[in-house]
């Protein structure tokens, strides 16, 4: 998906779920998934989202 795209979805899904959420590159473009469903490398990884303030 692109960048634009999973930024909003990523702040969305943090805001609703209220879980950390991060936004990776892969070799498709980008996605976003909760911070502990991800398993992969810690390079891919381009921004967290948290919904906590602080």
């Amino acid at each position: 998906m692109p960048l634009t795209t999973a930024q909003k979805l990523a702040w969305n899904l943090a805001r609703t779920l209220m879980k950390v959420i991060v936004l990776v590159r892969t070799d498709d473009g980008y996605s976003v998934m909760p911070w502990d469903e991800f398993d992969g490398n810690d390079a891919q990884v381009v921004r967290e989202y948290d919904p906590f303030p602080g």
